[in-house]
């Protein structure tokens, strides 16, 4: 079964058929809310609001383990997860979409692993790579599907929040590689990659990182709000397009 995962912007799916709602319990305590169960164009999803369906629950705070378990506790088997982010490149501007292909970690003090003792054996996980490729190119045929256009690859930066970033960070992380920075890719992707679910995300653009390009001085929340307004409705007829392509295998 596949799995959305919406973040800001996209706190619940107009196009999703509600069949039930079904709160679950996990070992590692409550997840952001009740799975949505459902059916988009008569195919069966799961949705859970990483941040909650009222938004009340800031990216460091999410109980990513709890989520990511509570998933894998009802058959899910792929994840896509849908985020919000900063482009830093010039070509990742407002209303960009795009698939990443790597993750930079710069989060601190979140649960970000399964493995951690109990008497348990020490595991290292591969993390090469972070997302799931086959469900990276399934993406990327229901954009095409979907008549829209995204960029294909990108490093995604994956910093604590709540607050944005200053100038001299988002510097720092161009240096460092990155393409465009979020708050909630990490430890979610890893986390999945543990407990061998297929994982990929959908990134829109929200606005340019700090001091890049229209946030040279400043970041307008107005603005956002109303680029992910049209972007996520883009990505919802997107979700449309995966799930018939997932089904269609």
């Amino acid at each position: 079964m596949l799995a959305i995962i919406g973040g800001t912007g996209l706190t619940k799916l107009a196009n999703l058929e509600i069949t039930h709602r079904q709160v679950i319990r996990t070992p590692y305590g409550e997840p952001s809310g009740a799975l949505t169960f459902g059916k988009i164009r008569d195919h069966g999803v799961v949705f859970l609001a990483r941040h909650g369906y009222g938004h009340t629950i800031p990216p460091h705070q999410v109980n990513y383990r709890a989520n990511i378990w509570a998933l894998h506790s009802q058959k899910v088997t792929k994840v896509v997860s849908v985020a919000s982010v900063g482009g830093i490149q010039p070509d990742l501007g407002p209303g960009a979409i795009v698939l990443p292909d790597q993750i930079i970690d710069y989060t601190y003090g979140r649960e970000n692993t399964y493995f951690d003792g109990g008497g348990k054996p020490v595991t290292h996980m591969d993390f090469t790579q972070p997302y799931c490729e086959a469900m990276r190119q399934k993406c990327m045929e229901a954009v095409f599907s979907a008549g829209e256009n995204c960029i294909d690859g990108g490093v995604y930066a994956a910093v604590q929040g709540p607050r944005l970033e200053t100038k001299a960070e988002i510097d720092r992380l161009e240096r460092d590689g990155a393409t465009m920075v979020g708050m909630t890719g990490m430890p979610e992707a890893a986390l999945a990659k543990e407990i061998g679910l297929c994982y990929a995300a959908i990134g829109v653009v929200a606005n340019y990182a700090a001091g890049r390009g229209s946030s040279a001085q400043r970041i307008s929340y107005q603005e956002i709000d109303a680029v992910l307004k049209q972007g996520m409705q883009r990505v919802r007829t997107i979700l449309e397009h995966l799930v018939e392509l997932d089904n269609g295998d």
